[in-house]
C-alpha cells in the first residue's frame, strides 16, 4: 500500500479512550491541562489582565482615557501583525520550540512595562505583550490540544479554554489587590517571572517534534484520499465560513474587549464602585466557564456556525442589557449574560476550524483568524472611549454597537460548510 510521510503532532495522538479505564484518560487530561493552563498565562496580555492597569497608568503617566485606548489600540494591530507568521512557525517547529520562545518573549515584555515612564514607552510595551501574551500564547495552547486530541477534540478544546479562561477572568480580581499594595512596577515584574518560570516548564515537557510515516486509505476506485480535510490558508480563506467564523470571532473580541477594558469606567457611570465593578469579572467567569465547555463539546455534534449565531445574539442582549444596570442583581444578571456570549465563541472558533479545515495548516489558518480577532480588540476600547466622549456616557454607544452582534448572527445562519475545492493530497 503506498505511504505518505506526514508530519505527527508533538504529542502522542490521544486516541479514543476505554470508558472507565483511568490510564487511557491520562494522555487527554495531561494534555488539556497543559493546554488550559498555558492559556490562563497568557492573561498578562490579555484585556482582563490589562483592564486594571488602566486607571493607575491614567493617573501616573497624567494622560487621558482616549490617549491610552490609542496606545493599546497601536500596539495591539502592532502586535496582531505579527501572527499569520506565529501560526506558520507553529506549523514548522512545532508547539515545544515555539512555546518556549513565545514565553522567554511574553516575560520580557512584561519586565519591560515596569520601567515604562511615557505613552511611547506604553504602546511599545503593549505591542510585546499583546502579540505574544494575548496572541501568540494563546495560539500555540490551542493548537497543541487541537493536533494532539483526536477523540472528543471540541469537548477537549472547550475544556482547556475554559480553564484558561478562568485563570484570566481571575486574573484582574487578584491584580487589583496587588496593584493596590504594591504598585504597578512590582506587579509587572512578579508576572515576568511567572509568566517565565510556567511557561517554559511545561514547553520542556512536551515530547521533541518527530515524524512518522502513515498509510493513506484507498477509496473504491483505487484512488487515494486523505483520513481527514486538508486545507491551506488560500483554499480556507475562499470560503463564506472562514469569514463568518473570523467575523464573529472579531466581534466577540471587539466588543467584550471595550467593555472589560473599560469594565471600572462603565460600571462606575451605573453606580458600582471599583471593587463591585472588578468583581463583576466573577460572574462572567461562571457562565463563560459553563459556555465554553457546553459549546466545544457540541462542536464534536452539531454544526459549529449555530454556537455563532448563539453567540452574537447573547452578546447583542448583554449590550442591550448594559444601560438598566445598578449595583446588585442587575449587575450580576448583566455579568453572566456577558460571560455566556464571549465564552461562546472561546470554546467554540478552535473547534470549528479544524472541524471545517483540517490540522495539516490549522497553525497558519488560525494565525491569520487570531490576527483579525486581535486587531479587532484594538478597536473596540476606542470605539467606546470616543463614543463615551461624544454622547458624554456609555449608554447611547453600547446600543449603537449592538447593532454589530446582530448582524453577524443574522449572516452566520446563511453561511454554507466548506467543501473542499481540490483532492487532498
Amino acid at each position: 500500500m503506498p505511504t505518505v510521510t506526514t508530519p505527527a503532532p508533538e504529542e502522542p495522538t490521544a486516541s479514543r479512550p476505554r470508558v472507565g479505564t483511568l490510564t487511557r484518560w491520562a494522555p487527554w487530561v495531561g494534555i488539556v491541562l497543559a493546554g488550559g493552563v498555558l492559556s490562563a498565562m497568557s492573561a498578562p496580555g490579555q484585556t482582563a489582565g490589562l483592564s486594571v492597569f488602566t486607571d493607575p497608568l491614567i493617573a501616573e503617566l497624567e494622560v487621558s482615557r482616549t490617549a491610552i485606548s490609542v496606545s493599546y489600540l497601536i500596539g495591539t494591530l502592532v502586535g496582531a501583525a505579527a501572527l499569520p507568521f506565529v501560526g506558520r512557525a507553529l506549523d514548522r517547529w512545532g508547539v515545544r520550540t515555539a512555546t518556549m520562545i513565545i514565553g522567554a518573549a511574553f516575560a520580557a515584555f512584561l519586565l519591560g512595562l515596569s520601567f515604562v515612564g511615557d505613552l511611547v514607552g506604553l504602546t511599545a510595551g503593549f505591542i510585546g505583550v499583546r502579540m505574544a501574551g494575548q496572541g501568540a500564547l494563546s495560539l500555540a495552547a490551542t493548537t497543541l490540544v487541537a493536533r494532539t486530541i483526536t477523540h472528543r477534540r471540541g469537548l477537549a478544546l472547550g475544556a482547556a479554554t475554559a480553564l484558561g479562561s478562568g485563570g484570566i477572568s481571575l486574573a484582574p480580581v487578584v491584580l487589583e489587590g496587588m496593584i493596590a499594595s504594591w504598585g504597578l512596577q512590582t506587579v509587572w515584574r512578579l508576572e515576568a517571572a511567572a509568566v517565565l518560570v510556567v511557561v517554559v516548564s511545561i514547553a520542556l515537557a512536551l515530547p521533541r517534534r518527530r515524524t512518522r510515516t502513515t498509510a493513506t486509505v484507498p477509496t473504491t476506485t483505487g484512488a487515494l484520499r486523505a483520513t481527514g480535510p486538508v486545507w491551506t490558508l488560500a483554499q480556507a480563506m475562499r470560503t463564506s465560513m472562514f469569514w463568518v467564523l473570523a467575523a464573529g470571532v472579531a466581534t466577540s473580541g471587539m466588543l467584550g474587549t471595550a467593555l472589560a477594558f473599560h469594565q471600572i469606567s462603565v460600571l462606575g457611570a451605573q453606580g458600582l464602585s471599583p471593587a463591585q465593578a472588578a468583581a463583576n469579572f466573577l460572574p462572567q467567569t461562571i457562565t463563560g466557564i459553563l459556555a465554553t465547555l457546553l459549546t466545544g463539546a457540541a462542536a464534536d455534534r452539531i454544526p459549529p456556525k449555530y454556537g455563532v449565531t448563539f453567540a452574537m445574539a447573547t452578546l447583542a442582549a448583554a449590550l442591550t442589557l448594559l444601560p438598566t444596570v445598578g449595583p446588585g442583581v442587575s449587575a450580576v444578571l448583566y455579568g453572566l449574560v456577558l460571560g455566556a456570549a464571549t465564552g461562546s465563541l472561546r470554546g467554540l472558533e478552535a473547534a470549528a476550524y479544524v472541524r471545517y479545515y483540517g490540522t495539516t495548516h490549522i497553525g497558519a489558518i488560525r494565525g491569520v483568524a487570531t490576527a483579525i480577532s486581535l486587531a479587532s480588540t484594538a478597536i473596540g476600547p476606542l470605539l467606546l472611549s470616543i463614543g463615551h466622549d461624544a454622547a458624554g456616557d456609555y449608554r447611547l454607544p453600547v446600543l449603537i454597537l449592538a447593532v454589530l452582534p446582530a448582524a453577524v448572527a443574522v449572516l452566520s445562519v446563511f453561511a454554507r460548510t466548506p467543501r473542499h475545492p481540490i483532492p487532498a493530497r
